[in-house]
């Protein structure tokens, strides 16, 4: 990651004046084992578009609510708005919540939490004792269907998708949808979700690399390194999270947090 030094700097900062110790999640939020297996990925893999081992490990089974991550800011002061530092989170960092301990109606208890950067979402995946999934993990677990393990095959299944992507911005949803193969929940059709390695997901020379102050500008040819062209959602995910830097927050994207099988892994 090209935030190395970011992000240490983002731990002296949660750590300082305050003992480590971890928020409880709520009742309905676990984490779902998803075993070890070859994936065949969208985006270009090892040479000649090999498969990419991914290594087992678990998913937590929903995304993060808002009533969730009140009770991360009332534990961790230092991550309640107003309070992070604009080189971890930006101006609009929690910014639809009535105030900094009061989500308000227009973020309700479990509708997923949104307006988070990736620092500030790791920072909550560490107080469970976890992290972001990395995208090979993400991408794995969101190809299945309520069936199947990997559904993108399916036209139907990806047009339901695209559609969802098409919809005009409304209200978001609520958290409990019915779960995938995997038994995970909310893949899609609530919000849009931060991985871990966000940043190296395409390298290109376009407008995003020469200060164009239009970071949601995307260069057609990004697509050339995806194995799959035609599925355009993946494409969409990637152009919006590419678009990104660790600062960052949109109204639109959430996250989820991962564990790995090994917790050494999560040091």
């Amino acid at each position: 990651m090209k935030y190395g030094a970011a992000a240490a700097g983002m731990l002296a900062f949660a750590l300082c004046g305050a003992l480590p110790f971890r928020v409880a999640a709520a009742d309905h939020a676990g984490y779902v084992p998803v075993p070890a297996g070859m994936f065949h990925s969208t985006l270009s893999g090892p040479p000649d578009y090999a498969d990419v081992r991914v290594e087992a490990f678990a998913m937590r089974d929903d995304v993060v609510t808002n009533a969730e991550y009140l009770a991360f800011v009332r534990t961790h002061p230092e991550w309640r708005r107003g309070r992070a530092p604009a080189a971890f989170a930006d101006a609009n960092y929690l910014r639809r919540w009535a105030g900094p301990l009061d989500p308000g109606s227009e973020a309700q208890a479990r509708q997923p939490v949104t307006d988070i950067s990736w620092f500030a979402a790791q920072a909550y995946c560490e107080s469970e004792g976890a992290r972001l999934p990395t995208w090979y993990e993400w991408e794995r677990v969101a190809a299945a269907d309520a069936t199947r393990f990997d559904a993108r095959q399916d036209p139907a299944w990806l047009a339901a998708i695209l559609a969802w992507y098409g919809r005009a911005e409304s209200a978001l949803g609520v958290t409990g949808g019915a779960p995938n193969a995997y038994g995970v929940r909310d893949m899609h059709g609530l919000v849009w979700e931060w991985v871990d390695d966000f940043n190296s997901l395409l390298v290109s020379a376009d407008s995003r690399n020469q200060g164009d102050p239009d970071k949601l500008k995307f260069c057609g040819a990004g697509a050339i390194s995806l194995q799959d062209r035609e599925n355009y959602a993946i494409l969409m995910r990637v152009a919006l999270l590419s678009s990104l830097g660790a600062a960052d927050t949109t109204n639109n994207l959430g996250f989820r947090c991962a564990r790995s099988a090994n917790p050494l892994e999560e040091r």
